[in-house]
């Protein structure tokens, strides 16, 4: 077993709308958090994230320590967050060695009885396989990258029987239901990936899941046709959804076409809520972050939207548009592609921080989690920056 720690980096408008609110280590890259693929390489857990000062008191059940950055004694593996393994453990030699990824330092192996203190280390070179991440839109291309073998991975697990009056187009082997309730009528198309179901997890009659597709512990699928996505703990979706990464905690509730896009943490987007994923050029997207451009090289980006931003009742957002945490998105007729941190609706005006946590106060127990001084004093801290 080998300790992991993580290296954030320092805040950059391409992490936008995520730079103000989590770690990138916390993001989603595939099926798996960033930080779950680089335990998966180290086989150990996650000892320390090392974070920019703004993101030191954030807090998450199963988060390790957010801190500054220190020495590490081995064994240990210290990683890049912007990096997310592929999942294969490099041949890691005896002595210490630099993980890089085509020339680009990503990490560092440090054995038994050495000690890293700083990215500029002299070690061996090892290659390392993965995906180098150049900002928050590329979480996407790492779903499109991962999520095929991510969720093969579970066909090796012996799940719960299909019930009886499903229908499943391919390889019912490829459907892994593991402790989920799934209702009659359910159609599981397996043909492109598998399909994983995780426990505590709901699937309501009438459900289309076109694999690959991983559906994260107590989620609630809703209806409509859900393909190519990996959806984190606790959500509720419903519509048609495509090339989607939901962080956890988020609310889609509702009919509306959601494509190649990422969705905050305590996101919630109202009836009708459409994202354009393809523009009328069909040319590549760029992201307008605040007035710098942001070059994505993707044909195929939706929306990034942030933790805890909120969408009114038949919002249309254009494509490669970008939400800030906290902001609510009501009152335009198409909102701008940049919606600034707790921006509310369309007159130029900022929540304030007492009508955000009075929010986060009603949403966050709906899903048990407890709103406690520690999660105060980061939902205070997160206002407070992204609002600077």
């Amino acid at each position: 077993m080998t300790d992991v720690y993580l290296i954030d980096p320092d805040p950059s408008s391409v992490w936008f709308p995520y730079q103000h609110s989590r770690p990138v280590s916390e993001l989603r890259a595939g099926a798996w958090l960033i930080r779950e693929r680089w335990e998966a390489i180290a086989d150990g857990p996650t000892r320390a994230i090392f974070a920019p000062s703004h993101l030191q008191s954030f807090v998450e059940d199963g988060i390790p320590r957010v801190g500054s950055r220190e020495p590490v004694t081995g064994p240990a593996i210290v990683g890049r967050s912007v990096f997310a393994p592929s999942g294969e453990r490099p041949a890691l030699p005896r002595g210490p060695a630099t993980l890089v990824h085509e020339g680009k330092p990503v990490g560092w192996w440090v054995p038994e009885g050495n000690t890293w203190e700083d990215e500029q280390v002299a070690w061996e070179e090892v290659e390392t396989e993965g995906i180098l991440l150049h900002g928050a839109y590329d979480l996407v291309s790492a779903l499109e990258h991962f999520l095929v073998a991510d969720v093969a991975d579970f066909v090796r697990e012996s799940g719960d029987p299909i019930p009886d009056g499903c229908i499943v187009i391919g390889d019912p082997q490829d459907v892994v239901l593991l402790g989920a309730v799934v209702e009659p009528g359910v159609t599981f198309d397996t043909r492109d990936g598998a399909i994983v179901v995780e426990q505590h997890s709901y699937v309501r009659g009438g459900t289309r899941l076109i694999g690959p597709v991983y559906v994260g512990p107590g989620t609630q699928v809703l209806g409509g046709e859900v393909g190519w996505s990996a959806i984190g703990p606790r959500c509720k979706v419903r519509g048609e959804i495509v090339s989607v990464v939901f962080l956890g905690y988020g609310n889609k509730g509702h009919d509306g076409f959601v494509g190649h896009s990422v969705i905050g943490r305590w996101a919630n987007l109202g009836a009708g809520t459409t994202t354009s994923n393809l523009k009328n050029t069909y040319g590549p997207v760029r992201l307008d972050l605040h007035g710098e451009r942001v070059e994505t090289g993707r044909q195929f980006l939706g929306s990034l939207i942030g933790d805890h931003a909120k969408t009114a009742i038949g919002t249309m957002l254009s494509t490669g548009s970008a939400v800030g945490v906290g902001a609510n998105v009501f009152g335009w007729r198409i909102p701008p592609k940049y919606v600034p941190p707790f921006a509310w609706g369309s007159e130029n005006t900022v929540m304030d921080l007492a009508g955000f946590l009075r929010i986060a106060e009603r949403v966050m127990p709906r899903r048990k989690v407890e709103v406690t001084d520690d999660v105060r004093k980061m939902l205070e801290g997160i206002y407070r920056v992204a609002t600077a």
